[in-house]
């Protein structure tokens, strides 16, 4: 089901809703931990549309999962200034939702680039989160690098699948600037390279280049404030890495996790940058037990 709703400078915002939606309400306002109807916010990367999160794997039989579009992506609306696209201004389009939703406080889940944008939220509306959960996180809102030669390592696990010696030569061509094949390098970000897989990887690419492109625009991140903020969160947090995932390598990524007070850090063996894809049981269990 979608529902639209209207973000701080009118734009026209969609969300769609996957899941439970029977239990108590009780407590909603005062910001308890909520029964399986209770909604937990996914913001999507890329920035693309949500359609490629799904149900998260059947996450959504253990909690209702509230899918937003975000600005100028799938069914919400382009913005009239492109400069609203870059990252600290979307961090408002999920306040404008919480509002909408009627929600004192939310639980809080962020994938790939959207982790920033649920990052960002939770250091400038810290007492609005309950709980946030990073999904093999992006991680320039902190200001870690992922630098090349850890990419390459992530990569060489790979070495003995079919796909690799092309998919290495395009990620070689790409770290040393000499162009991308972003078709060539897909099969590195998926725990099997299948067709479930190639479907996935059709549905996740990002279809507005102009978002892509003002979404890390000069004045998106403000690592140290940002980091400084993050220190008095004192909400739990779930950081979840893919072991192979060549996007969002487990090395930096446990360093977002060292960054808040209590946080969780796990590797989901065998996954990619898309863990509920590769494995949906052990998605579901390590991220539905944590919102639980």
């Amino acid at each position: 089901m979608t529902s639209y709703f209207a973000a701080s400078d009118g734009t026209r915002l969609a969300h769609r809703t996957e899941g439970r939606t029977e239990g108590r309400t009780e407590g909603r306002r005062e910001g308890r931990a909520g029964p399986a109807g209770e909604p937990v916010i996914c913001v999507p990367g890329g920035p693309t549309d949500s359609r490629y999160l799904g149900d998260l794997g059947g996450l959504s039989a253990r909690r209702r999962l509230i899918l937003p579009d975000p600005r100028g992506t799938g069914d919400s609306a382009v913005p009239g200034d492109p400069a609203s696209y870059r990252c600290d201004r979307v961090v408002e389009d999920v306040e404008a939702l919480r509002v909408h939703l009627g929600l004192d406080r939310v639980d809080l889940l962020g994938h790939s680039g959207g982790a920033n944008i649920a990052v960002m939220y939770a250091a400038r509306y810290p007492l609005r989160v309950r709980r946030l959960a990073l999904i093999t996180p992006g991680t320039a809102a902190v200001g870690i690098e992922v630098r090349g030669e850890t990419r390459r390592a992530a990569a060489l696990l790979r070495k003995d699948e079919p796909w690799f010696p092309g998919a290495f030569a395009a990620m070689a061509a790409l770290t040393e600037g000499r162009g991308a094949d972003w078709g060539a390098i897909a099969p590195f970000f998926w725990g099997r390279w299948d067709e479930a897989a190639r479907r996935h990887h059709a549905d996740a690419r990002p279809a507005n280049a102009e978002a892509v492109a003002g979404f890390a625009a000069e004045g998106a991140f403000d690592p140290e404030s940002t980091r400084a903020a993050l220190t008095a969160f004192e909400g739990p947090v779930l950081v979840l890495a893919g072991e192979f995932d060549l996007n969002s390598p487990p090395g930096p990524v446990s360093e977002l996790a060292a960054l808040f007070p209590d946080a969780s850090f796990a590797v989901q063996p065998g996954a990619g940058h898309y863990p509920w894809i590769d494995d949906p049981a052990s998605f579901v269990a390590t991220v539905g037990n944590f919102l639980s």
